[in-house]
């Protein structure tokens, strides 16, 4: 990509590609219902972001119980919640950003600081999560978190790691521009 400089057609769209593939796995981790599963037979626990499922044997119904009614679950929901919305706005920047000719890049910078922030809230909300369901919710064999948490957190991992490669993009400006005379390291005699 640095050899090419971002003025190459199919290097200049990989970054804002990645935001959007983690602004996918966000809504998987939203929308997913397994956040926590038996890992067991029976399984009778099963709980989202949103809500916590249980059922008294293998073929009985589920029985949900909403998270929102707790401060803590509405707490893990709106700080995740934050930083998701944070992560679709630097998505939407990064667009912007790479669709104009001229790049800007304290503008991308910008879009690095922003995805920490993301990351931050998004951290909140994963850590939140699990300390206060196993600390307040009664749960009967054993469990695990499941898929939908780990969307979660690979969402929070692409934060961060798309942070740092936006933060750190504008110190080789030149380089992406085609501004730098190359060095050769063969001398004609």
């Amino acid at each position: 990509m640095v050899k090419y400089g971002l003025d190459y057609t199919r290097c200049r769209w990989i970054l804002p590609l990645l935001l959007g593939i983690g602004v996918i796995f966000g809504i998987i981790a939203l929308a997913g219902r397994g956040w926590l599963e038996s890992q067991t037979f029976p399984y009778v626990n099963q709980a989202s972001l949103w809500e916590s499922c249980t059922r008294p044997d293998q073929g009985g119904q589920w029985t949900c119980d909403s998270l929102m009614n707790y401060a803590w679950g509405r707490a893990a929901a709106a700080t995740y919640l934050v930083g998701f919305l944070l992560l679709v706005i630097c998505f939407a920047l990064a667009i912007i950003a790479f669709a104009i000719p001229t790049l800007r890049f304290n503008f991308i910078r910008g879009i690095g600081g922003l995805l920490f922030v993301a990351a931050v809230f998004s951290i909140m909300g994963l850590v939140i999560y699990p300390v206060k369901f196993t600390s307040e919710m009664r749960l009967s064999g054993t469990n695990m978190f499941s898929w939908a948490y780990g969307f979660g957190w690979t969402t929070a991992i692409m934060e961060i790691c798309l942070g740092f490669f936006f933060c750190c993009l504008p110190n080789y400006e030149d380089q992406i521009l085609g501004n730098v005379k190359p060095t050769y390291f063969y001398s004609s005699p």
